[in-house]
């Protein structure tokens, strides 16, 4: 991806950390929904977040919707499960286990083909035995006579990547997963399922290294298949990395920015919280002014650190200890941990 994304991408990514969004309850679970829920509505699924919400968790079905589309959503549930627990064994990626990564991506919605070269199933996850191509009248996909071979050169160049890549370089991971998510596609290995299992195989990878998954929303989908189309055209790989990563940074601030505004309520009034310690606690107005603009920094974190009050205030420790020790005793702030380890968090008498 361009320096350009790089920067915000990982800008945002801090953001996203720094206000602990995916530390929130159930906030891992939601999101996974949304990125299945969403994959299959590219594929023509009419589902819901929420319907899916009650698929998954209670059982429910929906009259509104088909069942098909319904046991699509449920596929790639079972799907993600499965290869969030196969990834963190950091074993090597090889053909059979995508013939069974698919299988299970369209295990309930998979038809038998009967084609020339023989009969197959994309239930089983079977690779195709017949040539296919991109939509009406689209390119055709290399010939499925090739495909076994190609395929297990990606997987060979898939896990060489792996093992060479540095876990600590957030941007390489992105486009190491923007990269394989590609080349699967354009493989397209099976006669359906191929877009699921790509996006799939993708967020896997990201899961692998601990950095947050791509969604790729319905709404983006005109501009995800154009860039698929413009990379394959002009064999530039690098166009469809810098959409994906365009795509997450559009995400992730939305997140921020939905994150943001559900806190809004408990922006500080600091005029009256000031009044309040003066009366109460007979301080200075100077020190109170000082211990509301901590409470108010504390909103925006959640938790802190006496570093991190002193890297924001420019506080000496001892100094930044003794006003979170005095916010504590106050009743404003709890405090976690040992002296080594310590945090604070805000407690019901400011929420």
């Amino acid at each position: 991806m361009t320096q350009e994304n790089k920067d915000r991408l990982l800008r945002l990514l801090q953001q996203h950390k720094e206000l602990g969004i995916s530390d929130q309850i159930d906030y891992r679970k939601f999101y996974l929904y949304s990125i299945i829920t969403h994959s299959t509505a590219i594929e023509g699924s009419t589902v819901t977040e929420l319907e899916a919400q009650l698929l998954f968790d209670e059982g429910i079905t929906s009259s509104k919707r088909t069942m098909m589309e319904q046991m699509m959503n449920l596929d790639l549930k079972v799907a993600y499960d499965y290869g969030m627990q196969w990834i963190k064994r950091h074993e090597d990626i090889t053909v059979d286990w995508l013939v069974l990564l698919a299988s299970k991506v369209m295990a309930r919605t998979g038809s038998e083909y009967h084609a020339a070269a023989g009969d197959f199933s994309a239930a089983k996850g079977e690779l195709r035995k017949l040539n296919v191509t991109a939509g009406f009248g689209g390119r055709s996909y290399m010939s499925y006579l090739k495909v076994p071979a190609r395929l297990a050169a990606f997987c060979d160049e898939l896990n060489r990547r792996r093992k060479a890549i540095d876990a600590n370089d957030i941007a390489a991971i992105y486009d190491l997963s923007f990269w394989a998510h590609y080349e699967l596609v354009t493989i397209h290995p099976w006669a359906d399922g191929n877009g699921r299992t790509c996006r799939l195989l993708m967020n896997l990878l990201q899961m692998e290294f601990d950095v947050l998954p791509t969604k790729v929303l319905k709404e983006d989908k005109a501009e995800y298949i154009q860039a698929l189309v413009d990379t394959r055209e002009q064999e530039d790989v690098n166009i469809f990395l810098d959409c994906m990563a365009r795509l997450h940074c559009q995400h992730l601030k939305t997140d921020i920015d939905q994150y943001m505004g559900s806190i809004s309520e408990k922006v500080v009034d600091k005029q009256t919280l000031r009044q309040k310690m003066v009366d109460k606690w007979s301080i200075k107005p100077v020190l109170a002014e000082k211990l509301v603009d901590i409470l108010e920094f504390v909103v925006e974190k959640d938790e802190v650190t006496t570093e991190q009050i002193v890297n924001n205030f420019g506080f000496n420790a001892t100094t930044a200890k003794r006003y979170l020790r005095q916010l504590a005793e106050y009743g404003y702030l709890e405090a976690h941990g040992g002296n080594k380890n310590r945090t604070y968090t805000l407690t019901s008498l400011l929420l």
